[in-house]
């Protein structure tokens, strides 16, 4: 038996009559009945007592009704399952993300407002060093990352800009910094740097300053540096999104008086993804992207 004639057979056990269930199934009561009879034949047992006056099932037709509505339960799943796992509605995302990149929060954001329209898939998110992160895409251990450029990547890799915001000065609250309402680049040109995973800010100061930084350790993600900077190591140049995250006693963050420094956010993914979920985050994701700024002077992006 086949699910159309599954259908059938559930329509007249239901209606108990031969003519209300074809005109419920939109065919013709010679067509029902001949459905019905074939599969009789088929199944070598009959499934209807029919007199003129009336249709009820035998043994073996009560005994076939359960099992036929859970077959046609199963099948309209089945097809239901593949239509929203073509759509993207159903599926797997694996994520990853340096720890930065909730401090704005637009991982958090980006994430709950997939999961509330597609709330079939399944998104799974790990921190990841920033390094691994665009050989795990180019490899298939992630789908998407969440990461702070400049990065390079592999040439099946694209990315777009979610995030510009401009870089502050981490500095220990009684030290000489601390004491200033903002700080010049140049007043930094004696400073020992902390570095964080991602040292194009630190450089860019630097050559805003006219001095090439003296660069201490780098200890990991943005609380390792900032907790580095509280211990008196020296001073770094964060995201002014750290300022609102991070308050660790003894540091304060202070802004640069320039020209903006930015730092991005941006979410990396691969070129022709073929899985529908993850094509759709992108495709979310490409929606909310920042357009690229209107000169190379303004795109100096770090961290």
């Amino acid at each position: 038996m086949d699910i159309r004639q599954f259908r059938y057979f559930i329509a007249v056990a239901e209606q108990l009559h031969f003519a209300k269930a074809a005109d419920l199934l939109g065919i013709s009561p010679p067509s029902i009945t001949k459905q019905i009879q074939d599969v009789e034949r088929e199944l070598g047992v009959r499934l209807f007592n029919r007199t003129k006056r009336s249709v009820s099932l035998t043994a073996a037709g009560a005994m076939l009704l359960d099992d036929a509505r859970m077959a046609v339960r199963q099948a309209e799943r089945a097809v239901e399952t593949a239509r929203l796992a073509g759509r993207g509605q159903l599926g797997r995302i694996e994520i990853g993300y340096v720890a930065s990149t909730a401090y704005s929060g637009v991982l958090q954001e980006q994430i709950t407002a997939f999961k509330t329209a597609n709330a079939g898939v399944d998104i799974r998110s790990r921190e990841v060093a920033m390094d691994l992160l665009p050989d795990m895409l180019d490899t298939r251990r992630l789908d998407v990352a969440f990461l702070r450029p400049p990065m390079e990547y592999p040439p099946g890799i694209a990315s777009v800009t979610l995030v510009r915001d401009p870089f502050i000065v981490a500095c220990r609250e009684n030290s000489r910094l601390g004491a200033k309402a903002e700080i010049a680049p140049a007043d930094l040109a004696n400073e020992t740097f902390i570095l964080p995973e991602q040292i194009a800010g630190v450089l860019e100061v630097g050559r805003l300053g006219g001095f090439v930084p003296k660069l201490a350790e780098q200890p990991g993600n943005l609380t390792s540096v900032v907790v580095h900077v509280s211990l008196g190591a020296g001073v770094s140049i964060v995201p002014s999104s750290v300022a609102k995250a991070l308050h660790i006693e003894g540091v304060v963050y202070r802004p640069l008086l320039s020209s903006p420094v930015l730092s991005e956010i941006a979410v990396a993914f691969r070129r022709g993804e073929a899985g529908p979920a993850t094509r759709a985050f992108i495709a979310q994701l490409r929606a909310a992207s920042l357009p690229a700024p209107p000169s190379s002077e303004q795109d100096r992006t770090a961290l």
